[in-house]
């Protein structure tokens, strides 16, 4: 019986240790977020999301389909598109005439898609031959 106590004893005092350990304060970490990069995250933002627009278009999923592409793999591209390849195909597209070429951003899209193909980071087209590295 003595045992269990002092047995008792010792994972109170362990468990009250643990309970007060945890409610010492974490030191927080903090920093100043200057304006550009909260004007850049959400442009990139505005900018994916104007590319995955004009890719929901029915007009240009059908032109992906007639180059070969699958719509649904040319929308996962540009969700992984880094922050300069997106800034540069937003630019572009800003560039098109209003009410612009559809073919113009669908032959763009695909030209892209092409280049990672051939560069390895994708495999969507099975007539690039890819080299074994």
């Amino acid at each position: 019986m003595k045992l269990m106590r002092r047995m008792a004893r010792s994972v109170c005092g362990v468990l009250i240790m643990s309970v007060m350990m945890l409610s010492l304060p974490a030191p927080a970490l903090a920093g100043m977020v200057g304006t550009g990069e909260v004007i850049a995250q959400q442009q990139q933002t505005l900018d994916r999301g104007q590319l995955l627009g004009a890719l929901a278009q029915e007009d240009v999923r059908a032109q992906l389909v007639a180059l070969g592409v699958n719509p649904d793999q040319a929308a996962a591209r540009v969700a992984a598109l880094s922050d300069e390849e997106l800034q540069t195909l937003a630019a572009q597209m800003n560039d098109m005439p209003a009410g612009g070429s559809v073919l113009g951003v669908a032959v763009f899209i695909f030209l892209v898609l092409l280049a990672t193909d051939i560069l390895g980071f994708t495999d969507i087209f099975p007539f690039v031959k890819k080299t074994v590295h």
